[in-house]
């Protein structure tokens, strides 16, 4: 059932306001330009993390990849198993590592935390956004076939992929 509402839309009666999403890794106002990170090298210019030389007394402040990967907060899980993962563990994660690196050269900020070993395969953490994570996971099951669960938390703006193939 529709109401009216007194600015002129109509809205539904037991619509639920979505609520906004709080990241504290996302820069809610604008940084000195340049800024660079102490950790990676990355430099904030023109409103964007970017690799590039900074200026001699450029800002300095931590960027939100390092601060995530310092405080071990993902935005992005992949978990690989299977035994064909078992057979293939050097291929697919030189895989794995080479998507990082294309993410990483064109978008600082999305990059791997860790890859650790589990009772259940192997864990992938990323950064920043559910991008790289996603683009991982994608170009598993796009290679290798085999199984791919996607599971999205958009209250934390988290990705969660598992990506198996037995043989």
């Amino acid at each position: 059932m529709k109401t009216h509402t007194g600015s002129g839309r109509s809205a539904h009666r037991d619509e639920v306001p979505t609520e906004q999403v709080h990241d504290a890794y996302k820069v809610r106002e604008k940084l000195p330009e340049p800024t660079v990170c102490p950790d990676c090298g990355a430099v904030y210019r023109q409103g964007r993390w970017v690799w590039a030389s900074a200026p001699e007394g450029a800002h300095r402040t931590r960027c939100p990849a390092c601060r995530r990967t310092h405080d071990r907060y993902p935005a992005g899980h992949v978990t690989i198993g299977g035994g064909f993962f078992a057979q293939h563990r050097d291929e697919v994660l030189n895989f794995v590592k080479n998507c990082e690196a294309r993410a990483k050269a064109e978008h600082p900020m999305e990059r791997i935390i860790a890859i650790e070993e589990q009772p259940d395969g192997t864990s992938i953490t990323t950064t920043t956004s559910t991008r790289l994570a996603r683009r991982i996971a994608d170009g598993l099951h796009e290679a290798w076939k085999g199984t791919l669960d996607l599971h999205y938390d958009k209250q934390q703006e988290l990705v969660r992929a598992r990506w198996t193939r037995e043989h």
